[in-house]
């Protein structure tokens, strides 16, 4: 079975491996990778951190859901920023283009994984800890996901194994 429209997007919270099993499976699927942050910086000139710290977190969200409806690509992995599912808007144009695939990853996994939480350009309240965050984006995730992977326990390459199982795409023919 070959993948459904003909983009895999990938959602979930920061830490949760997104860009890393991206360019996994872009590479393993011979697909482009594109990673929103990265397009949301170049747009931008400045960093995540840096728009955060001038304009606010609304700002990156909004500026987000932008470049999230001028996506137009065909035969790519895409790696959203955590916070792409607060558009629905960005959600619904992202389901017209690809399989959106969640990459849930708990707590204590995310806190090992993500060591900069406080200054690593999330759009997310200044008070706001990682648990709220959790909270409050994991409806969310699960609302607009069409497929759900676990991936806590799971390195990178199982991480890419079980989206290519999900797609009933053979492992064994995989570089």
């Amino acid at each position: 079975m070959s993948l459904p429209r003909k983009n895999i997007i990938l959602i979930g919270m920061p830490g949760s491996g997104k860009s890393t099993v991206g360019v996994i499976l872009a590479k393993r699927l011979s697909l482009g990778f594109i990673d929103t942050d990265l397009l949301i910086q170049q747009d931008q000139n400045r960093t995540l951190q840096e728009i955060v710290d001038r304009d606010g977190y609304m700002a990156l969200r909004t500026i987000e859901e932008k470049i999230l409806l001028k996506l137009s690509s065909v035969n790519h992995v895409i790696a959203t920023g955590g916070s792409a599912a607060y558009s629905a808007p960005a959600m619904d144009h992202l389901r017209a283009i690809g399989a959106v695939v969640f990459l849930n990853v708990d707590i204590p996994t995310l806190e090992a994984r993500v060591r900069d939480f406080a200054t690593r350009g999330l759009a997310k309240r200044p008070d706001q800890t990682l648990e709220e965050l959790f909270e409050e984006r994991y409806s969310l995730y699960v609302k607009y996901a069409d497929i759900t992977i676990d991936a806590a326990r799971l390195s990178q390459e199982e991480t890419c194994e079980a989206i290519f199982r999900h797609f009933l795409i053979p492992v064994d023919c995989q570089p």
